[in-house]
């Protein structure tokens, strides 16, 4: 099973813990044989996704929105982005340069495009700019890919 992640960024420490549970489950459905998890591995669902992949004995392919990506990303996160960059097993980039949201729009569908099944940690509202969560799972919808969305009840986001 090849799954693809996208999801809100900001997340309270409540909602994580309920976000990173439900992915661990998720993800322990899988046959860890058979489960490849495709990520931006940005700070969030996406690299808590990836975590919980490989903690199952999964295997993690990344997906690289741009080439200034890893450093558009908050410093706190950049330990955890070069671990999971390292046992990665594929890189695949869009070829795209700056860090922008036409950048994660293209990783995004790319993500999308390579999954046989895409989970949405998603608040069910409009994207609050191009290429956010809400995009990618209508992008998702379009092309025929399913996504199971992922939202704790009574979470909300900042």
């Amino acid at each position: 099973m090849r799954l693809g992640i996208t999801g809100h960024r900001g997340l309270s420490p409540v909602v994580e813990a309920q976000v990173r549970g439900v992915l661990t489950k998720l993800v322990a459905d899988c046959q860890p044989e058979d489960l490849v998890g495709i990520s931006c591995i940005a700070a969030g669902p996406d690299a808590w996704f990836a975590q919980a992949v490989l903690a199952h004995g999964g295997r993690l392919e990344v997906v690289i929105p741009a080439a200034e990506y890893r450093d558009s990303l908050p410093d706190w996160h950049h330990p955890v982005y070069d671990e999971l960059m390292a046992r990665a097993i594929d890189a695949h980039h869009t070829g795209m340069r700056e860090s922008n949201s036409q950048a994660h729009q293209v990783g995004s569908e790319i993500t999308v495009g390579l999954a046989d099944q895409v989970i949405a940690v998603w608040d069910g509202q409009p994207a609050r700019g191009y290429g956010g969560t809400a995009d990618v799972v209508a992008y998702a919808e379009r092309v025929g890919v399913p996504v199971r969305i992922v939202w704790p009840e009574g979470a909300i986001r900042d």
